[in-house]
């Protein structure tokens, strides 16, 4: 997937707007960032640390955790370049899920 596909997916969910952080794009709902792309290799996505052992587990050539603190709290890199586009909308669904207001709802993948 490309940056600008990922980008237009990201902005397709409810109440997504662009600001950044530290200089790198991020992709917020109601203030509270889900991905962001700091790098021309990678997205980084919010996912819960359950969530992201089994996507470590289970697809582990395409993601790597954030070194440090913020990969033990969930955040997870995605090399969207090389992964397949259904893997990725459906992560970046998850991660825009889990930082949304439970009132909020977006369809099951």
């Amino acid at each position: 997937m490309t940056d600008d596909d990922l980008i237009s997916f990201a902005l397709s969910l409810p109440e997504t707007m662009e600001s950044s952080h530290f200089g790198n794009r991020d992709f917020r709902v109601r203030g509270k960032i889900y991905l962001t792309l700091p790098s021309l290799e990678f997205c980084v996505v919010k996912l819960t640390p359950d969530q992201q052992q089994m996507v470590l587990a289970t697809i582990p050539e395409h993601v790597l955790a954030v070194p440090g603190g913020w990969g033990l709290k969930g955040w997870t890199r995605l090399f969207h370049h090389i992964m397949d586009d259904e893997k990725i909308c459906a992560l970046v669904r998850q991660a825009w899920r889990n930082v949304a207001p439970k009132s909020m709802t977006l369809p099951e993948d």
